[in-house]
């Protein structure tokens, strides 16, 4: 889920203050340095120095009032969902401290581990990328849910989608959402899942993926929103093959326990709508400038037009 922002001021002395505290008594910050891609929040890397070692971190802080109406608990949402994701085989920051309510920090705010690596959006081996995107996947699918309280919800009001203007195919649009309005939805066991997981969200080290981020949106429902949003921005990102061979993948591991469906590809794409698509700032951050809004839009119906030919 993305959002502009325009609030890019460091960290105030009292919020360092803070983040030094939760460290440890003695704790002193070193160093703070915006982290580029972020979109629906603030993030700084923030280098602590305590008890001769350096601590590095990140520093989350929703700014977004909009967001905030809607989900006022994103900080404690986003610690819970560090907690539940951090005992897998898959690398995921450790919650150090979150400040619900914004008390002290101004704002809802999560401090937690910065793990190594970085977003690669041109990887030198695509299959193998692909490959990893989608091995990682399975064991947070893995854990288990417990008393886990953050359900799955689709972003948009459903019943009053309507079929864009924009499109080349206002006709499969129209189908696309009579699909995703009929009940009931396809029968599916309830996972753990990130539920924004996509290419920004993932981080690489010596072409090894080395960590999963931005947990705020983690809740219990289909494993196929997963797949169906990571795949949604490949066919964006690369084109459709790319999101097919992302599926083909996940399907190939995950064997039996899943079942692919293309109803949760649909519903995560009619999240795009009204539109027009464009170029997400995430995409141009991490090099690729070279995407236009027309070629988005060109791929983005392209990919419409192969999954209406699933259904």
């Amino acid at each position: 889920m993305s959002r502009s922002l325009s609030h890019t001021c460091n960290p105030s002395p009292a919020v360092l203050r803070w983040v030094a505290d939760a460290i440890g008594a003695g704790a002193m910050v070193q160093s703070v340095l915006p982290l580029a891609g972020a979109t629906s929040s603030v993030l700084h890397s923030i280098e602590v120095s305590y008890r001769g070692r350096s601590v590095k971190t990140v520093l989350r802080q929703f700014f977004d009032a909009e967001w905030l109406k809607l989900e006022p608990d994103l900080a404690l949402h986003e610690a819970a969902s560090l907690n539940k994701a951090l005992n897998t085989k898959v690398a995921t920051p450790e919650l150090i401290a979150y400040d619900e309510k914004g008390n002290v920090c101004g704002v809802p705010t999560i401090l937690m581990t910065r793990l190594p690596g970085n977003v690669e959006l041109k990887p030198a081996n695509f299959d193998d990328w692909l490959h990893q995107l989608a091995e990682a996947l399975l064991p947070l699918h893995a854990i288990e849910l417990g008393d886990f309280p953050w359900t799955y919800f689709p972003y948009n009001d459903i019943s009053r989608l309507e079929s864009p203007n924009w499109s080349r195919f206002p006709e499969l649009w129209e189908k696309a959402i009579d699909v995703v309005a009929a009940a009931p939805h396809p029968a599916t066991r309830e996972r753990f899942i990130h539920r924004d997981y996509h290419p920004n969200n993932v981080l690489w080290q010596d072409g090894r993926l080395s960590g999963v981020v931005d947990w705020v949106n983690a809740c219990r429902g289909p494993a196929g929103i997963d797949v169906a949003w990571c795949r949604q921005n490949l066919a964006q990102l690369y084109g459709v093959e790319a999101a097919d061979r992302f599926l083909n993948a996940y399907r190939s591991l995950a064997g039996a326990g899943f079942e692919y469906h293309p109803f949760w590809d649909l519903i995560a794409l009619v999240e795009l709508l009204p539109g027009p698509p464009g170029v997400y700032p995430g995409w141009t951050a991490f090099g690729m400038i070279h995407l236009a809004e027309d070629t988005i839009r060109v791929r983005v119906d392209d990919y419409l037009s192969s999954l209406i030919g699933r259904v």
